[in-house]
């Protein structure tokens, strides 16, 4: 593994034998409750590693122990789901009791049942999503950061294009024609700030397309009045007013906004909000 050296413009090896040493110590120190040496560690993988692969930046911020990103790194959602590829839907639907494609489905049949033209499902993962919407819409496109997740989703012939790449900047800058419907099941808790998200959804959508996605939340004493914050598992909540406010300065008017219960993290329910919102005309 090597990361870009700015000065020189080559990429510079990383000590895989330092990181995974300081990766295994932190752990191990977070899970024995000395959480001021663990974030030592992590800073140490940090410094190993910036592009972050192991998700130091989040580990330290569910601590406590570190400023909140703006978002997850790439290299760590990347790597994550390359790594549970295999074996995703078997831990995500049969052992944490994900279940948020279908519950988008009913959803979108109760206040925008389509049929759609084109639909976009941003951090499509092994295709969840598209297999339970394939019949509402006539184009599926899919997009995940991980290389793996989209192989296994190209076997199953459900989308009609796939692309591998971050869920922002896709829409931001995918030479594709707009869409009428677009699908973020899962990716919100890895994105801390939604302004690029909710920005890139109103660029790459048709004047009353839906946008129809799922976030996970916390209590509010835990927020604590905050937008968004990294929970206990590395992933990113979100407040509800936060959710509201990006819709409306982005265009969308919110045709349904529920609490859901997201996942199962060790037999404890993962709370969340299921919306479904409509891209408002123009002026």
């Amino acid at each position: 593994m090597s990361e870009p050296d700015p000065e020189s413009g080559t990429t510079s090896p990383i000590d895989e034998e330092a990181l995974a040493e300081a990766y295994n110590r932190a752990l191990a120190l977070e899970k024995a409750g000395d959480l001021d040496a663990a974030a030592a560690a992590y800073r140490e993988v940090l410094a190993l590693d910036p592009a972050d692969h192991g998700g130091a930046a989040v580990r330290l911020a569910s601590m406590g122990r570190g400023e909140t990103p703006a978002r997850a790194s790439e290299a760590y959602v990347a790597t994550l789901f390359d790594q549970h590829a295999g074996a995703f839907e078997s831990i995500l639907v049969d052992q944490l009791g994900y279940d948020v494609p279908a519950l988008t489905r009913r959803a979108l049949d109760e206040v925008a049942p389509g049929p759609f033209s084109r639909m976009l499902d941003l951090g499509c993962g092994t295709g969840l999503a598209g297999e339970i919407l394939r019949d509402i819409a006539d184009h599926i496109t899919g997009i995940d950061l991980s290389e793996t997740m989209i192989e296994v989703t190209d076997e199953k012939e459900v989308y009609d294009a796939l692309y591998v790449g971050d869920a922002v900047d896709f829409l931001h800058h995918a030479d594709v024609e707009p869409f009428d419907l677009i699908t973020a099941t899962d990716v919100l808790p890895y994105l801390g700030d939604l302004d690029a998200f909710f920005a890139g959804a109103a660029e790459l959508s048709v004047d009353g397309a839906v946008l129809a996605f799922s976030s996970e939340t916390l209590p509010d004493e835990v927020l604590a009045g905050r937008a968004f914050m990294v929970g206990p598992h590395q992933r990113f909540a979100h407040s509800e007013s936060y959710l509201a406010e990006m819709l409306a300065r982005h265009g969308f008017a919110g045709l349904a906004i529920g609490g859901i219960v997201v996942r199962h993290e060790m037999g404890k329910p993962v709370p969340g909000h299921l919306v479904i919102a409509r891209r408002k005309p123009a002026d």
